[in-house]
């Protein structure tokens, strides 16, 4: 017993021996699943998920943008007409080819009109009264909007950390903050309480700096909707309190710890976008991940001050610098997927357009604004099918060839009967009697007491009565 016991437990160390060779090899794996599983930080690199209904409006834009330049091109020109041939030629600065204008103009019979030109006899092309209605509904909803984009562009200024903006940058982006193409007249040195413009003597360019901050407009636009989801729906302050809209695109794929890595960041605390944060610390790891967060919060609340909702990512590179953005500003979008969305169609992905999330439904903003309302007229415009403005000129031409026919008509009747003159007069006193008549008639109905009410059933049977009587 006692020498199968000493075997036993000699096989048994021989057998342990390559087990614990084996566990000193692998502690890099060990150690490496270990920070897998308890990773909470959102992934920086993911790839990105295409949501069909900002795509295809991008696919809208691309088309409004080309015939934009063509409107600009009209509006410049004497009459706001231009030849073809001319237009043809002044299109090859867009990046189109030989006679591809034309064919580009025929597409929207809805805002560019072709006609003959009636003493030079060649084709000109010009705006429909529709799109200069809708750009004139442009002009006047901006005006209306004038003060709230003074309000959007000192937000704009105070999200700065010096205060300033480089002329030229918010000159770029003017279209998207609602502000007018001189708006350095009519904005800028017209509210001089508001704004100070001045030349930056080592760079030579021009800064618009805000002449006081406001604290009642230090209050970001996710600041309200939590506030008013918080009394609506109620729920833990601590999980509303840095709260963000979150809602991912059909298709992307949320693990297990990827959702606690979302709940996590949400409770993250962070630095406004209005707060002065230079007396802060910021070499620390928190410092650093609150930074990150607020760059959230910046890029959202830039998104939020546009009119569309919606910029260009490299016109928000533009404010990187002032407003603390990171390098990497596509790759840090991505990683935030579910507030910001990234389209790269509509200029052959030469530019993103970034789109704010929580905004818009189905394709459409959900608290649209008039100078919206009057973009997206045009919009309605171009997708307009160009065989009701065939149908329209077919009517047009069938009443124009039935007045002629009655034309012609009138003019073989007096050709006929030229020479005779009895039946002119026969004619004449005809209509004279006609007229007449027609005149009497109308005495007899004003004069007349007659009415409906009057008519009744015993009437009717007294009379017969007395007929039969």
């Amino acid at each position: 017993m006692h020498i199968f016991l000493k075997i036993s437990t000699k096989l048994l160390q021989s057998k342990s021996k390559p087990f614990n060779s084996l566990t000193w090899i692998p502690p890099l794996f060990l150690q490496s699943t270990k920070q897998m599983s308890q990773s909470t930080s959102i992934p920086r690199n993911q790839q990105r998920v295409r949501d069909h209904g900002y795509d295809d409006y991008m696919e809208i834009e691309k088309k409004i943008r080309k015939v934009m330049k063509f409107q600009e091109q009209l509006l410049t020109q004497t009459n706001s007409m231009i030849p073809i041939s001319r237009l043809d030629m002044l299109a090859r600065r867009f990046g189109f080819k030989q006679y591809e204008a034309g064919k580009f103009i025929l597409k929207f019979p809805h805002v560019f009109e072709v006609f003959e030109h009636p003493v030079q006899r060649i084709l000109y092309c010009r705006l429909t009264h529709k799109a200069l209605l809708q750009i004139e509904q442009e002009k006047l909803a901006l005006l209306a909007q004038l003060p709230e984009a003074v309000t959007r562009l000192r937000k704009l200024l105070m999200l700065s950390n010096t205060g300033r903006l480089r002329l030229e940058h918010v000159r770029i982006a003017r279209k998207e903050f609602g502000l007018p193409d001189d708006f350095e007249f009519s904005v800028v040195l017209k509210y001089p309480m508001y704004f100070r413009l001045f030349d930056a003597k080592e760079t030579r360019n021009k800064y618009i700096e805000v002449v006081e901050k406001d604290p009642m407009l230090a209050v970001c636009a996710v600041e309200r909707v939590r506030e008013k989801e918080y009394r609506e729906k109620g729920g833990e302050e601590e999980n509303v309190r840095f709260y963000f809209r979150v809602n991912f695109p059909p298709g992307f794929k949320i693990g297990k710890y990827y959702k606690i890595a979302v709940w996590k960041w949400q409770r993250l605390p962070y630095w406004s976008p209005y707060e002065d944060i230079s007396g802060y610390d910021l070499r620390s790891l928190e410092a650093q991940k609150r930074m990150e967060k607020r760059a959230v919060a910046t890029i959202h609340e830039l998104l939020s001050l546009t009119v569309e909702k919606k910029i260009t990512l490299e016109r928000i590179a533009h404010f990187r610098l002032a407003m603390d953005l990171p390098k990497k500003l596509k790759d840090f979008l991505l990683q935030h997927q579910g507030i910001f969305y990234i389209s790269t169609r509509g200029n052959q992905g030469k530019l993103h357009t970034v789109f704010l999330r929580e905004a818009y439904r189905k394709g459409e903003l959900i608290e649209p604004n008039d100078l919206y309302l009057a973009r997206r007229r045009l919009a309605e415009l171009v997708l307009m099918s160009p065989r009701k403005a065939n149908m329209d000129k077919e009517l047009v031409n069938y009443r124009r060839r039935g007045d002629d026919d009655e034309i012609a008509a009138v003019r073989r009747d007096n050709v006929e009967n030229e020479g005779d003159h009895s039946t002119v007069q026969e004619t004449v006193s005809e209509d004279e009697e006609r007229e007449e008549s027609v005149d009497y008639d109308d005495d007899c109905s004003s004069d007349s007491k007659y009415t409906d009410e009057e008519d009744s059933g015993d009437d009717v049977t007294d009379d017969l009565g007395k007929e039969t009587s």
